[in-house]
């Protein structure tokens, strides 16, 4: 199934106010319902390196998949739904790489990034994530993250030590629990969830949610979704107007309308015709 008619995807990607370079990445596959955002930590650039290898990795390898087997088809071993796996083994195949190059290589000694990996079938949104950067979803008019950070400050949160408005000012906001290319292995959190027409997704680094209240996200959202290309590049200025103290990047999807899964011979000559 082609998705380009389906899907309306914009994004926006910016160095921000204070630093030289940028090293986050995104890319975006339209056609295959594929959105991959990453932000890239290391010294000199190496964090560009990282985030580059991650996007490069996992639209790649996911394209070549996706040609020859749909992820709602099941496998033939665990009789579940090949999507998940298929996002799960080319991130950790991305881990490997980006490992195996900072470990070979010193000007890459230490480099990692995060990643959000969403792919879009069967009127569902898989969600592969490490680190702190984020989805959301605009539904109904209701605003909402999707993920739940890999980071120490989440950790203090969801065990007590300190409040989510505390953490707002917290000293130590950019400390990853997860995070690809740090360790030879790495295990991201995968989720499925129902995406429904008019849903609207984002996806950003942290220096969105850092500089802009999810609140004012929101209200952006709401006030210039229908033209997602002004929001994207709005949510990065009001990131940039705050203070731009990072690197920040948005890709924002809207769901146009259902898409089904075209099961069977004439689905797929349906879905070849498309």
């Amino acid at each position: 199934m082609n998705y380009s008619q389906i899907l309306e995807i914009a994004s926006c990607t910016d160095p921000g106010m204070v630093r030289s370079h940028n090293e986050d990445s995104i890319a975006s596959d339209a056609a295959n319902g594929l959105v991959v955002l990453a932000d890239g930590m290391g010294g000199y650039n190496a964090g560009e390196v990282a985030s580059g290898m991650a996007t490069t990795v996992v639209t790649t390898e996911v394209q070549q998949l996706l040609a020859k087997f749909q992820p709602f088809e099941l496998d033939p071993q665990t009789k579940s739904p090949l999507g998940p796996r298929m996002i799960r083994e080319q991130v950790i195949k991305a881990n490997t790489s980006i490992y195996q190059a900072a470990q070979s290589q010193p000007q890459y000694a230490g480099m990692g990034t995060t990643l959000v990996v969403c792919l879009f079938y069967d009127n569902k949104i898989l969600v592969a994530h490490l680190g702190d950067s984020r989805l959301y979803r605009m539904r109904d008019g209701k605003f909402s993250q999707v993920t739940r950070d890999h980071s120490l400050l989440q950790e203090q949160i969801d065990s007590g030590i300190i409040t989510a408005e505390q953490a707002k000012h917290a000293a130590h906001k950019n400390l990853v629990t997860k995070a690809l290319g740090i360790d030879p292995s790495v295990e991201p959190e995968v989720h499925e969830y129902d995406a429904r027409p008019g849903d609207v997704y984002l996806l950003c680094s942290d220096g969105l949610c850092d500089m802009v209240e999810d609140e004012d996200i929101g209200m952006t959202l709401s006030a210039l979704g229908g033209n997602l290309k002004l929001a994207a590049q709005q949510l990065v200025q009001m990131a940039n107007d705050n203070g731009g103290k990072d690197n920040v990047s948005v890709i924002l999807v809207r769901v146009l309308r259902d898409y089904p899964a075209q099961r069977g011979v004439v689905g797929k000559v349906l879905g070849w015709l498309k």
